[in-house]
């Protein structure tokens, strides 16, 4: 999942410095953005968004180097990388249980580049001070909006998605701030970037290539950096229910325009939304219990032993444990 984390970040950075209508052309000189996003992703330890650094931080969110990273977990990893690439300044927020909650997305993005060294230790993440790339300014002036990169993990079934999300799903695709969804099967990760009737398109990273040197002279050709084969397909029944939607957007009309999107998707008859679309936090998102968030108390205490085993093993499945981080 570390790579297809990768993917839908890199998408991001590259909607950010590049615009969404720009297009990798094989053999064809890029701009000089381009090279700094690859850069930031290259396998070297002070890259920003390196497997280095991310196995890293990801020890901090309880995974052992070499363990599998779940949608979330990726997302939240990537969400404190974020904080030390000032070059893109972005805005990266993570909604959890379901919910997306406006009133926080707005404070995050109007709200100055928080300070790399306040969050971790330089000898933490030594290098990052030499990541900027050649030329770039780093300014503490306040910005109306920083562009968000919005990831929203989610649990769509047990065991299997639920066909009653499958047309929601669908809906995020089509969004012009979508920026895919990364997920797959247990062990099998793969970065969707669409669909076709009930299969969805998708791209896998995980295919060994030459080793390539960005020098400060840019590398022509590139394609090591990209995925060489055509994009494949797979039925959408077979998705794991543990998944992670990202949005991204540029300016806050894009978000505006994205908050009426997902209310004209919650309108779908016969589709159950994903994910609740709220303005300010629910109170109800406080409770501190797990077996408490769907029980009453005297359920709860009435629960058979095999409930119990049951419950526990959808709470701590070996794919993801989204749930649990936010509590």
């Amino acid at each position: 999942m570390l790579r297809c984390g990768q993917m839908i970040f890199a998408q991001a950075l590259l909607c950010r410095h590049l615009g969404r209508d720009w297009r990798w052309t094989q053999r064809k000189r890029q701009p000089d953005s381009y090279f700094h996003v690859l850069n930031a992703f290259i396998d070297k330890k002070d890259s920003y968004y390196s497997i280095h650094q991310i196995a890293q931080m990801g020890v901090g969110e309880g995974k052992s180097i070499g363990q599998w990273y779940g949608p979330n977990t990726v997302a939240q990893v990537l969400k404190k990388l974020a904080v030390f690439d000032t070059w893109s300044a972005l805005a990266v927020h993570i909604a959890m249980d379901n919910t997306v909650v406006m009133e926080d997305i707005r404070r995050v993005c109007r709200s100055n580049l928080p300070s790399a060294e306040a969050s971790a230790s330089p000898a933490d993440f030594e290098g990052h001070c030499n990541g900027l790339p050649a030329g770039a300014e780093v300014t503490s002036r306040p910005s109306p909006w920083r562009p968000l990169v919005l990831l929203i993990p989610l649990r769509l079934g047990l065991t299997d998605i639920n066909e009653a999300y499958v047309e929601t799903l669908k809906g995020c695709f089509m969004m012009p701030q979508s920026l895919g969804v990364i997920g797959g099967k247990p062990n099998s990760a793969h970065y969707f970037i669409g669909y076709m009737g009930e299969e969805l398109i998708y791209l896998d990273p995980h295919t060994t290539q030459p080793a390539v040197e960005l020098a400060d002279s840019h590398v022509i050709p590139d394609e090591s950096f990209h995925c060489q084969h055509p994009p494949s397909r797979m039925s959408i029944g077979e998705l794991d229910p543990s998944i992670a939607v990202g949005f991204f957007c540029k300016t806050e009309d894009d978000f505006n325009d994205w908050c009426q999107q997902v209310r004209k998707l919650s309108l779908l008859g016969g589709a159950l939304p994903m994910f609740e679309l709220v303005e300010q936090q629910p109170s109800h998102l406080a409770c501190p219990d797990v077996l408490h968030l769907s029980l009453g108390e005297s359920e709860a205490a009435g629960l058979q032993s095999s409930d119990v085993e049951r419950l526990e093993r959808f709470f701590d499945s070996e794919d993801e444990d989204f749930e649990i981080l936010s509590l």
